[in-house]
């Protein structure tokens, strides 16, 4: 079983697209802030002209640079920190 893989921070670049757990779309990545937080982009439509950061630890896997969540949208937006 793969359970125990850990995403490498590595495989998350710049301007990867953030999805949800059903493959709906979050957001781009602006960069890493610190050593465990994601910053997204305001420039994407669906920031709403903020930065916001999600925590790495909700990012479940990285598939051909999309940054893949184990969160619904929802849950995310509900939860995410403006910056």
């Amino acid at each position: 079983s793969d359970l125990a893989t850990m995403v490498d921070k590595s495989e998350i670049l710049d301007h990867a697209q953030v999805v949800d757990v059903n493959g709906e779309h979050v957001g781009i990545v602006d960069h890493f802030e610190g050593d465990d937080k994601i910053k997204l982009a305001k420039s994407d439509p669906e920031a709403g002209g903020k930065h916001h950061i999600i925590p790495f630890s909700w990012v479940k896997e990285v598939d051909d640079n999309k940054v893949i969540l184990s969160k619904a949208k929802a849950d995310v937006e509900s939860e995410w920190q403006s910056a």
